[in-house]
């Protein structure tokens, strides 16, 4: 949340190891959402309703400025019950110190809500209805029906459980850490997380227990009735659109009043063992904040880093109007491209060579691990080999590939290819796949990167297809690390602007 001047970022961190357990809210601060400084713990177990345990939850801005911060605890009876939390000094910009009331908790499993104790949790950001009743959501599951469980207040203390869902989908299992949201049918600017109107569509997103990756709609909320209606251009359930199709779970968004804009950050877990984590001494990263916004077609949401990331760019090396000939790979010569920022606008001379899409691929993943980077095709795949080591044993390739589709219509995949991305291996070396809604007839196509060591955060489109990935190169190291662009399908791909930057180090923690 944005508060006094000040960036807080609240995350679940064990104080005593490198794996899940003992599960505290951690707190960093920031100016400028880049350069974090580390706080003492915000929320700890201390009293009955959290004792096991200070699990997700949101933060809500008061009418007056004051922030709470509803989370989930769990009891003496190892349930799941929803808590409250505010600053002990509001006038500290730093919030260093959170003080629960002895009314916790706010919302419990009861027999007569027949509610799950094992599955409620992660309170969303709560919002404001035109009624002047606080309304907030609670992940859920009954069966294998994922649902966010409403609650009504008129005070921000007593909640009521509302008889239905806000909304429920079923064969997805528990939602977790879900997210309700509006967003502005025209513009990039965010919207407070109470805004309600004619211009506005909102968004649900839901993180899947049972799959451990995010899907989100887009829909319309019915606020008289409390009730959300998704849009029919994306499946409401796990096939549906994600914020991102790789390494990225548990985000949360929230309103930067500051800026106007809504911000989006994700967790990304290791992809290495729990032994070589034990090794490190540490665990799981956050991205990149990503400003976050609705499409022009309306049909999907538009992410990009925050313009403060471009305060860390060092020296940038350029091209312009280049051919990249089918099966060549060609150098960018960054004096250290483990710490990179790459912008590229590819054109797409012809698209004659783009081979049929097999009617059975309908899964842009599946299609990405069967047509990797080293499998040569029409129209691609074409695209970055980022923390490449010379030899280019080790590399980490995002791409594209254009299909034709049965309806005469071009299918763009972007691809994240992750296999030969270590020498290692006792890794998860999975490649990550997503359709990308983009209309070919300009012939362009450009695709982001951020390199940083272990980790690759892609941008397809000017955001419209995101993509993150953990590796861990044994060779592709610091100054050995390469960056190549490559192009291994028949047609010859143009690059009409290349830009990359090396990156100084944030400071974090």
């Amino acid at each position: 949340m944005y508060y006094k001047g000040v960036y807080h970022l609240f995350y679940q961190y064990n104080p005593y190891g490198a794996v899940w357990g003992n599960i505290i809210w951690a707190h960093s601060v920031s100016t400028d959402l880049i350069n974090w400084v580390a706080l003492e713990p915000a929320i700890f177990p201390s009293g009955p309703f959290d004792i096991n345990g200070c699990w997700s939850g949101s933060a809500t801005i008061l009418p007056g400025g004051d922030p709470a911060i509803l989370y989930t605890g769990i009891n003496t009876a190892n349930q799941q019950v929803q808590n409250i939390a505010f600053p002990k000094n509001r006038f500290d910009p730093f919030l260093r110190e959170w003080e629960k009331p002895s009314y916790n908790p706010l919302m419990a499993p009861t027999p007569e809500n027949k509610i799950n104790a094992s599955s409620f949790r992660d309170p969303t950001t709560a919002w404001k209805g035109k009624d002047g009743i606080w309304r907030v959501l609670v992940g859920n599951k009954r069966g294998h029906r994922g649902m966010a469980l409403l609650y009504r207040s008129r005070d921000f203390i007593h909640w009521v459980k509302a008889k239905h869902p806000l909304h429920s989908s079923a064969g997805t299992g528990m939602w977790e850490c879900p997210d309700f949201f509006p967003v502005a049918l025209k513009g990039t600017e965010g919207l407070d997380t109470s805004v309600i109107g004619q211009d506005v569509k909102h968004v649900l997103k839901a993180s899947l227990d049972d799959k451990k990756y995010e899907y989100y709609t887009v829909g319309t909320y019915l606020h008289q009735e409390d009730k959300y209606i998704p849009d029919n251009t994306s499946p409401d359930n796990a096939t549906g659109l994600r914020y991102d199709y790789g390494k990225f779970y548990a985000s949360k968004t929230f309103f930067d009043s500051a800026k106007n804009r809504r911000i989006l950050l994700g967790w990304m877990n290791e992809s290495d063992s729990v032994a070589s984590d034990w090794q490190k001494g540490w665990a799981g990263i956050h991205s990149i904040p990503r400003k976050i916004w609705l499409d022009p077609s309306g049909r999907q949401l538009v992410q990009w880093p925050v313009e403060e990331l471009e305060a860390l760019r060092g020296k940038r090396y350029e091209i312009k109007n280049k051919q990249i000939n089918s099966g060549s790979t060609v150098e960018i010569p960054l004096a250290d491209s483990s710490q990179a920022d790459v912008e590229v606008a590819f054109d797409l001379h012809s698209l004659e060579e783009a081979e049929l899409l097999d009617p059975n691929l309908v899964d842009p993943q599946l299609i990405c691990s069967e047509k990797g980077a080293s499998v040569k095709g029409g129209v691609g795949p074409f695209g970055l080999l980022v923390l490449a080591s010379k030899d280019l044993q080790e590399r980490t390739a995002v791409f594209f590939r254009v299909f034709k589709g049965h309806d005469s219509k071009y299918v763009v995949v972007m691809c994240s290819d992750q296999s030969r991305s270590t020498l290692t291996k006792d890794v998860d070396k999975t490649t990550y796949g997503g359709f990308v809604d983009v209309d070919l007839a300009d012939g362009k196509l450009s695709l982001r990167s951020l390199i940083d060591h272990s980790i690759v955060e892609s941008f397809g489109a000017g955001g419209k297809t995101c993509m993150t990935a953990r590796v861990y190169p044994q060779k592709a190291l610091g100054r050995d690390a390469r960056l190549f662009v490559f192009n291994n399908g028949a047609a010859t791909i143009g690059i009409s602007r290349l830009s990359a930057w090396t990156m100084s180090d944030a400071s974090v923690n």
